[in-house]
């Protein structure tokens, strides 16, 4: 059917339209950035809700609506369960730290274990739920991990 056919209130997303971003079952350990993070976002979607409300005309602005409700209970969730975690240098790999690994084609690369809010592969950060970071975690300078079917050496640990 072509969109012509269509009324555009059919096109408008409802709040039984977006399914709830889902929560993770692991524990929200967050970094002190993280946290600070997730108030942002907090922040933000309790500004699109008022946005949203303030425009008194509920019917022609539900996709708004139902985006800021839907992302007021994720974030509100997240941080009613996040556990700040203070980074200590120990000499390991651990949460809120970094650690550069050797693969066995040559490459190194860097990464920082956080929370998974603020997870950015693309910036050098992963969950500390991820595989990754789950068999890289209490390792040493100089232990071999098994990553992704290969052996990497950690070459640094901050």
């Amino acid at each position: 059917m072509s969109v012509a056919f269509t009324r555009e209130e059919d096109l408008e997303a409802t709040a039984a339209d977006l399914p709830d971003r889902p929560v993770s079952p692991h524990a929200n350990l967050v970094t002190a950035d993280g946290l600070a993070m997730i108030d942002a976002e907090l922040a933000a979607a309790r500004a699109a809700y008022a946005a949203a409300q303030a425009k008194g005309d509920i019917e022609a602005d539900r996709t708004a609506m139902a985006r800021a409700t839907r992302d007021l209970r994720y974030w509100s969730a997240r941080r009613g369960n996040a556990q700040l975690v203070e980074t200590i240098p120990e000499g390991a790999v651990r949460f809120g730290g970094s650690v550069a690994i050797a693969r066995e084609d040559g490459r190194v690369q860097t990464w920082r274990i956080v929370g998974e809010d603020e997870a950015d592969p693309a910036k050098g950060s992963v969950s500390h739920v991820s595989p990754l970071a789950r068999a890289l975690m209490g390792k040493r300078v100089g232990d071999i991990a098994v990553v992704a079917g290969q052996d990497v050496e950690i070459t640094a640990v901050d």
